[in-house]
């Protein structure tokens, strides 16, 4: 079988994307994830089986069966887009890793095309599916949720210790461009303390690019009623403005990297 022909399973594709990379990129969003974030605001990523979802225009099929070939013509369509701005195609999910040989096909088949790749990952897979990917991926957009490994089991289902490892080991490789992305949620990681916590760990790694802190929002709430499902955090408000800019700045006392507010 060629990486063309290589099958995966997606719940949507986005276009001109700002987000996610470097300039003007195709987000490919893959459905599965290991983790049961309390915030995701894709909750339509987590289970890998294809679902249906309630929404204002009828009830919508989220998840679809694609050949890497399909993914790419789509992707296609706005290579002028991403030479000009220095963009291309990002996978994201759910996580990308938990479909290592689509995303490993996807990628390797658009580095072959001569589009730039990145992944958006919590990097919470075996270091060998990690390791295979990495020679494929120009930018790695590393989410680090928290340091501490109960508290992050407690609001995602699982620990991180795998993930810091895998971190230290995709920095240490030097084969990507390495991002740390933090979710900012209250309740779980937005203080002070925590975020000066995340930052020193980012700086640690050697080989980090910046860190990219993004403020938690509401927007996939009624996501989950129309799977049927609680959102637990209905009541949590988002940071404001100001209070970011004080985590930002907390931020830059602990560490030696570019940081910034969303990305």
């Amino acid at each position: 079988m060629t990486d063309n022909e290589t099958k995966g399973r997606i719940f949507d594709i986005q276009r001109y994307s700002i987000h996610d990379g470097r300039g003007i990129r195709t987000i490919v969003f893959l459905k599965g994830c290991v983790l049961r974030c309390r915030w995701c605001c894709n909750p339509e990523s987590q289970r890998y089986d294809i679902e249906t979802m309630r929404t204002q225009d009828g009830v919508k099929t989220m998840g679809r069966d694609v050949t890497v070939g399909e993914v790419l013509e789509v992707v296609e369509r706005d290579r002028g887009y991403y030479r000009r701005s220095g963009g291309g195609i990002t996978l994201s999910g759910g996580e990308s890793l938990c479909q290592p040989e689509f995303a490993l096909s996807l990628l390797r088949e658009s580095k072959s095309r001569g589009i730039s790749t990145a992944i958006e990952s919590m990097g919470c897979a075996e270091w060998e599916t990690i390791n295979k990917l990495l020679p494929y991926i120009d930018q790695y957009l590393l989410d680090i949720k928290h340091t501490n490994h109960e508290k992050h089991r407690e609001f995602t289902g699982r620990s991180n210790e795998l993930m810091m490892e895998n971190a230290r080991k995709i920095a240490a490789s030097g084969l990507t461009e390495l991002t740390v992305r933090v979710p900012v949620v209250p309740s779980f990681n937005a203080s002070e303390e925590e975020i000066a916590s995340i930052a020193r760990f980012a700086d640690s790694l050697g080989n980090v690019a910046g860190l990219h802190l993004l403020p938690y929002h509401r927007l996939g709430q009624d996501k989950y009623a129309g799977l049927g499902r609680d959102y637990t955090m209905a009541d949590i408000v988002p940071p404001t403005r100001e209070f970011m800019e004080r985590l930002l700045e907390t931020a830059k006392k602990n560490c030696n990297l570019h940081c910034q507010i969303g990305g």
